[in-house]
Parts: C-alpha cells; structure tokens; sequence
C-alpha cells in the first residue's frame, strides 16, 4: 500500500509540474545540468528491463551523462546489479541474488549484469551512480576489498559516485574517499537533510519536491552538490534546471536529455 501511495503521489506531482509552464533557463544553468538514467532507458520491464547492460547503452547510445544502478551480492560475494532482493519482478522467474551463486544466478536469468560488466563497459565514459542496498554483508572485510577492487580503474568523483538510502552503508562499506558519497532521501527528506549535514559527503539527492530550496543552500554552503528526481516533463526539466539542480535523475531520461539538446541549441 506505501508503494502504491507514493507511485500515486509521484504520478500527481508529475502531472502538476508537466502542466505549469517554466522559462528557458540561461545557458550557465544549461551546462551545469547532468541527466542521469534511473535503472538506464527502460519502459517499466514491458519490453526494456531496468539494471541491464542493454537498458544502460539505450542510455548511453541517446547521449545521457550518466546512468544508475543498484548493487547487490550473490552467495559467492560477486557484486550484481539488481534493485530488488530477488528477480521476480523485473525477469518473473524469482531467484534471490544472495541465495545462489552468480553462475546459477546467470544460468537462472541471463540479463542480471555484474558490476565488472558494467565497468568494462560504460566505466570512464558514462559517469556511474552506484546504489549500494541494505542487506546482510555475510564477509564484510572481502565485500569491501571486492568492491574497491571493481572500481580501483575509475577515479570516484569524476567516474561514478556512490548511493545509498542508509548512510550509514558508505561507513559499513568503507567508501572512501566520502566526497563520492551521495544521500539519497525518499520521503524522509528532513531526517536525510539532518544525517548529511556537517560530513564530508559529496551530495544528496531526493524527490524534486521534497529537496526544497532551504535545503539545496544548506548543502551547498558546505560545499556538497545536490540532485532531484524523477524529471518526467519538459516543464519539470526546465524547473530543475533553474533552481540549478546539477544532477537531475528520470526514468525516461533519454527524452530528457534531447530536450537539453534542444534548448542549449536554441
């Protein structure tokens, strides 16, 4: 029923900011603006499923700058790249990915990418946001090694930043350095506000309602960047840009991002 309501409230608040129109915005707060796939170019798993190789060069192939995605491990700790716990949802075969090891999760649904995969292949040139889920990390001290072995080719900051709900995962996880670190907020924006402030994170991110104007100033005062999603609407995309919101994430973001196309060529 809470996923229901916040779909609902998300679909009305879209609808709202699709309808209220917006002045172009000045062409500093054009190149600011970075538009990031949510789970790559997908259409909801009818056709196109989320967190896939093939959804992230969708992404890539219509020029976004930057695709996220959410990091999960197998029984044999190979970090893959899944929302949920489990496959049902976006594959219908249910396997959970921390129950099997990657090969059986492979054999069981093949389009579940690894982190290497999606390194090799986007890392250093599309920017990567990496979602790390709360779950049991059953070998802390190898996870974080793992982890830092994946990304040990890319520069954090400038090639991927890491995401999470909890903030308390860049410290489980031993991110460093902390300015990669974003905090992602859903409805409990004021409680994320609070944990972020005063750390050495690099940002926070949340619902483009919700990251008001007070707080986007606070964080950045203290020199942190900030992000909004999800921008589903030309109207929406020009709001954002000019509150000079720098990462602006979407579920259709290629859409979004030949509408910046157009307007910086206007």
């Amino acid at each position: 029923m809470k996923h229901w309501l916040s779909n609902t409230a998300q679909a009305a608040a879209d609808l709202v900011m699709a309808a209220v129109p917006r002045r172009k915005p000045c062409n500093a707060a054009m190149e600011q603006c970075k538009i990031v796939s949510h789970r790559g170019q997908h259409d909801k798993n009818t056709t196109a499923r989320e967190n896939t190789l093939a959804a992230f060069e969708a992404a890539r192939a219509g020029g976004v700058w930057g695709i996220e995605t959410d990091i999960r491990w197998t029984a044999d700790l190979v970090p893959v790249l899944i929302h949920d716990p489990d496959t049902a949802r976006v594959f219908g075969p249910k396997v959970t990915a921390a129950d099997v090891t990657f090969a059986e999760l492979r054999a069981a649904v093949p389009d579940v990418p690894s982190l290497a995969e999606l390194v090799t292949r986007f890392g250093g040139n599309t920017h990567l946001m990496l979602e790390l889920k709360a779950e049991i990390f059953p070998e802390i001290e190898s996870q974080k090694r793992i982890l830092r072995e994946h990304l040990a080719g890319l520069e954090p900051g400038r090639d991927y930043h890491i995401l999470a709900l909890d903030p308390g995962l860049f410290e489980t996880l031993g991110i460093e350095p902390r300015s990669c670190c974003l905090s992602v907020a859903l409805e409990n924006m004021a409680e994320i506000h609070r944990r972020t402030l005063g750390t050495p994170y690099g940002g926070i991110t949340g619902h483009y309602l919700l990251l008001n104007g007070a707080i986007r100033r606070a964080h950045e005062a203290e020199g942190r960047r900030v992000g909004t999603g999800f921008v589903a609407s030309r109207n929406c995309l020009c709001r954002e840009i000019n509150r000079e919101v720098e990462w602006i994430f979407s579920n259709d973001a290629v859409a979004m991002q030949k509408i910046v196309d157009e307007l910086r060529g206007q």
